[in-house]
């Protein structure tokens, strides 16, 4: 064997590792219900022993958990590359990064907006309570409202509610195919600016 075809192995600093781990265990959850994926699965996937995914995360739960987290997050950054522009500008480019997001680990956030043979426990409702309410703070700050408004609150479930109809449209998109992308791209931006400009304000005047 020549050196050129000779396989290049090269050690992974611990947090390289960390990340190759947490990656393969994404694409399987994805393919596979939770019940179906073992930690064997998992580490013959990454190429690795099986005790160092007990070392890095814990339980294959816990490994689950982190991935759900992560599928479900809405980084801050996502609001503080949107335009300053109109509100319309503003809606178009925030419902667009969402669904270049989704596209990108598609199976993976499908698995983890639906769970399955994991149960939902309180542990798991808890993840994904936190993950609407933290995504719902992430569009109320990206659609100008401050974060001392003391109607918060109020505003993050009406948010949420419209998370429901989010998730609802990423499934008629990538489960059924009865919409595609462009219009589910029009059916949440134009959904966005009715709850900024209409529904926001008539719910807080009924107060």
């Amino acid at each position: 064997m020549t050196t050129e075809s000779a396989p290049k192995w090269r050690r992974l600093e611990p947090d390289e590792r960390k990340e190759q781990i947490f990656t393969c265990a994404a694409l399987l959850f994805g393919e596979r219900p939770y019940a179906e994926v073992s930690t064997s699965d998992i580490a013959a996937r990454a190429g690795v022993a099986r005790g160092l995914i007990n070392h890095y995360f814990g339980t294959k739960r816990e490994l689950y958990l982190a991935v759900v987290k992560r599928a479900l997050n809405v980084p801050h950054e996502a609001v503080t590359q949107l335009p300053n522009g109109t509100l319309e500008e503003r809606t178009n480019a925030a419902v667009e990064w969402f669904l270049d997001m989704v596209s990108k680990q598609e199976k993976t956030w499908l698995a983890a907006i639906t769970p399955e043979g994991i149960g939902r426990d309180a542990e798991v409702e808890h993840i994904l309570d936190g993950a609407d309410r933290a995504a719902a703070d992430r569009v109320l700050e990206a659609m100008g409202f401050a974060g001392d408004d003391p109607r918060w609150e109020q505003l993050n479930a009406l948010v949420r509610s419209y998370g429901g109809m989010v998730k609802s449209a990423g499934r008629e998109w990538l489960i059924h195919g009865t919409l595609d992308r462009r219009q589910v791209h029009v059916l949440l931006s134009r959904l966005l600016r009715t709850l900024v400009t209409d529904v926001l304000p008539e719910v807080d005047a009924t107060r």
